[in-house]
């Protein structure tokens, strides 16, 4: 084990210690374990796995080429009326015949990288990380299967749209990639001529999120998507250095997703108007906690801003939390989907639970499923690997 990396192993052990024993019942504190133990149990398991990229399959309906990541609406349908025709829309309900082969990769990805880079992280062995790097080189580096920096045919409707701007969110699946990539690029376990090679293709996909009209559109989004547009910029800014970009995502937080999604009470009005409003309610909650994790400085701490109605990431988890902690009180409708499946391991509790001192919070964590099998539960939980957030 490299000697540079002893302290960072050290940091991130006393964070899970933290975990452990921060007001935590013996049962919640053997949970925590847990999440030590099945991280690197299943990172071991993952060293057999090889890289699947987007050029492992490709749908006819694409209008992009073998490297173009492809994905169709998730709630388009065909019409009974017309078969053949464009299709139609249901709202909340997912076709499970669209093509999601380049999103299950992805997804796939993300989970593979970062379940390495934490085993990496608390263990110390370098095999953890040269698997990591073997995946992150065959998405980003190796030209024969690399994944073009854009989402140019993402969210496509068959009959209607080739791509969307809102098919830029299959893309917050990339930021705990973004993250694992660099927690190996500065502790070391990436070679800097290689760390260089894939940052510069985020840096791509980053000027092309910050430029092209369906990056913009999705930046303006007033709903969850213009939240996951900043999370989704931040991470590739943290990792390529990009202060112009990081500038704008935290005043976008502060100016713009804050005072216009939050209410006063701390609710997501525009996501309870939806056909899944606790899914969507939790899924934006975990969006700005995942933001002001990533943003958040020294100097200028996100999770103590307050707009000056007095919105704030402490009123939104004060709204939500009797909610995670009990579903059943839940005063608005039931989601039509998944409704069962929810709350899991949401991101907001855990990162809420450290930046503003809510033990409560984190017991809360620790109670929940970590692993979901659901597919759609995991497609709307891109953050859930503890150890790669917290490293020094």
């Amino acid at each position: 084990m490299k000697q540079k990396n002893i302290f960072t192993i050290l940091c991130i052990l006393l964070i899970f210690n933290y975990l452990e024993s921060a007001g935590l019942s013996p049962v919640e504190r053997k949970m925590a374990k847990e999440i030590r133990k099945e991280t690197i149990r299943r990172a071991n398991f993952l060293l057999s796995e090889k890289p699947v990229t987007v050029t492992a399959s490709h749908c006819s309906r694409s209008a992009g080429g073998i490297h173009d990541f492809y994905s169709e609406g998730d709630y388009w349908w065909p019409d009974p009326s017309n078969p053949e025709g464009p299709y139609i829309q249901k709202d909340g309900q997912s076709n499970p015949d669209n093509f999601s082969d380049h999103r299950l990769a992805m997804v796939r990805l993300s989970e593979i990288t970062a379940t390495l880079t934490s085993a990496w992280l608390l263990t110390g062995k370098d095999t953890f990380a040269a698997k990591a790097l073997e995946h992150v080189e065959a998405w980003f580096a190796d030209t024969a299967t690399l994944m073009n920096p854009d989402m140019l045919y993402a969210q496509a409707i068959k009959g209607r749209f080739t791509g969307r701007s809102i098919g830029l969110i299959d893309a917050y699946h990339l930021v705990e990639v973004a993250q694992s990539i660099k927690v190996l690029s500065e502790k070391g376990a990436i070679p800097a001529e290689k760390a260089n090679k894939i940052k510069a293709w985020f840096s791509r996909f980053l000027n092309w999120m910050t430029t092209h009209e369906y990056g913009i559109k999705e930046m303006n989004a007033e709903n969850n998507h213009g939240t996951c547009w900043v999370v989704t910029a931040a991470a590739f800014a943290s990792l390529t250095g990009n202060q112009e970009v990081l500038d704008l995502c935290i005043s976008r937080f502060k100016n713009i997703l804050l005072p216009s999604q939050m209410a006063t009470d701390g609710s997501f009005p525009l996501e309870i108007k939806r056909t899944k409003p606790y899914g969507y309610s939790l899924f934006n909650m975990d969006a700005f906690a995942n933001a002001a994790a990533i943003l958040s400085t020294q100097e200028d701490n996100l999770w103590e801003f307050k707009t000056s109605d007095g919105k704030s990431l402490k009123k939104g988890m004060e709204f939500i939390f009797p909610y995670i902690e009990d579903k059943s009180t839940w005063p608005y409708n039931k989601d039509i989907y998944i409704w069962e499946e929810w709350p899991v391991r949401q991101s907001c509790l855990l990162f809420s639970g450290l930046a503003l001192a809510q033990p409560q919070y984190i017991s809360k964590y620790l109670s929940l499923p970590a692993f979901p099998e659901h597919p759609e539960v995991i497609r709307n939980l891109p953050v859930r690997h503890p150890a790669i957030w917290f490293h020094f």
